[in-house]
């Protein structure tokens, strides 16, 4: 089959300085032998990343580390940067590319309508995952690696601190082990509502429950108190892991309290490496893979609180950045052709 060379230019989302973002249009360079071109149908704000890096609040130190496989440009800005974007498969070169043509995939490439890319950089939507669900796989795919992470076991008590998307999905996860007590915290009430719908209850954090001493917590809400928090409900040598990015910002604890008595360990869970014990057996493609084999689940669907155009993202993002209030995965929805 010939391929299709009248597309030759696309649009993309910009930071082009802090708080500042646009639409630019770019060059789509020709397929080539093993690359495939996506269109894309709807990609997905990474709150807490995304916002930092809007706001230009990078450290310097980590300009290398905080890349983004397909960004273009470089912190603080200009800046080409996201890692959740759902397309369809338009063309591709070579046998394998061919052959996902008309194919539904997840790549971590940022906001862009259409783009190309190496055929391994796509992973197809399994059956039964409509593209509108698939921006979760991002989330979905970290909250995996925060349970690796964190090892929780049969019977364990365990609190998850940030009912946001990805503590959601981490408690979500946690509670499908038999005999283990799941609390979800969060300070806003509106967390409720969806945590219901997946089986989950958001106490407050001065609730009687998230007094007891806890085998395991996981902290996700992205606040230097729900950190203190964690590390108070943690029992005698407790694990807390830490998944929030706090960027430029210092955080203060109360590590000369019951710290050092309680023997806890504190330990941070990152989605860009794969923990030691799952390295011989395990890649990043399978790990994407399972994240979106886990997305067949329609409650999944009560995570997406909004959606918007993409023609719409420079005047949204500002608003994200600044004020999530009541957001948990806000998706961008991209025209047809």
């Amino acid at each position: 089959m010939p391929t299709d060379t009248s597309i030759d230019h696309t649009s993309a989302f910009w930071t082009v300085a802090p708080g500042i973002g646009e639409l630019r249009t770019e060059a789509l360079p020709a397929l080539r032998a093993s690359e495939v071109r996506v269109r894309a149908l709807y990609s997905g704000i990474s709150r807490g990343t995304e916002s930092l890096v809007f706001r230009g609040e990078v450290p310097a130190s980590e300009y290398q580390r905080m890349r983004a496989p397909f960004q273009q440009g470089e912190f603080p800005g200009p800046v080409k940067y996201g890692y959740i974007s759902v397309g369809i498969v338009e063309d591709g070169l070579g046998e394998q590319a061919a052959a996902l043509r008309g194919r539904n995939v997840f790549c971590l490439h940022p906001h862009q309508q259409r783009y190309v890319v190496p055929v391994d950089a796509v992973v197809p939507l399994p059956d039964g995952l409509p593209a509108a669900r698939a921006v979760l796989a991002a989330n979905m795919e970290t909250a995996i690696n925060a349970v690796w992470d964190a090892a929780p076991s049969v019977g364990d008590r365990i609190a998850v601190i940030g009912a946001g998307v990805v503590g959601t999905l981490v408690a979500w996860l946690c509670a499908r082990i038999p005999g283990t007590q799941v609390s979800l915290i969060d300070i806003d009430p509106g967390r409720a509502t969806p945590a219901a719908a997946l089986g989950l209850a958001v106490l407050a954090p001065d609730a009687a429950d998230c007094r007891q001493e806890c085998d395991l917590v996981i902290h996700a809400s992205g606040s230097a108190a729900g950190l203190r928090s964690a590390l108070a409900m943690a029992g005698f040598e407790a694990t807390v892991i830490e998944m929030s990015w706090f960027g430029q910002l210092a955080v203060a604890l109360p590590l000369g309290e019951a710290f050092h008595a309680k023997r806890l360990t504190l330990r941070s869970s990152q989605v860009g490496h794969l923990p030691p014990a799952r390295l011989p057996r395990w890649s990043y493609r399978r790990r994407m893979e399972l994240a979106l084999s886990l997305l067949v689940d329609h409650s999944l669907d009560i995570l997406i609180s909004g959606e918007s155009d993409f023609a719409d993202l420079p005047d949204l993002m500002p608003a994200l950045a600044a004020d999530g209030a009541g957001v948990l995965c806000h998706r961008i929805r991209y025209a047809p052709g």
